[in-house]
């Protein structure tokens, strides 16, 4: 079991797998950049032609998306079998 974004508990997704500390802390930057391609997509708070909305951004950074709050971003994640993080 692992927590979500809102603090509710979730089954963990079939084929992640857990990673060490020791494992997390030796990986290269590449590494990290391709860590939770196509299975974590990030939210961040932004302003999108003046008006604040959440970003909706790619393991990698890539900016796919945003929403006019995190709700509703999240759910876009999970719409396309994604899971959503929270980036500050």
């Amino acid at each position: 079991m692992s927590r979500d974004m809102d603090g509710s508990e979730t089954e963990t997704r079939p084929g992640w797998r857990a990673l060490s500390g020791a494992a997390l802390r030796t990986m290269s930057p590449l590494e990290w950049a391709r860590f939770g391609a196509g299975e974590i997509a990030y939210i961040r708070p932004a302003l999108v032609n003046g008006t604040p909305a959440v970003v909706i951004h790619a393991a990698d950074g890539t900016p796919i998306g945003a929403a006019p709050d995190a709700g509703l971003a999240a759910a876009a994640i999970r719409q396309h079998e994604m899971e959503p993080a929270l980036l500050h």
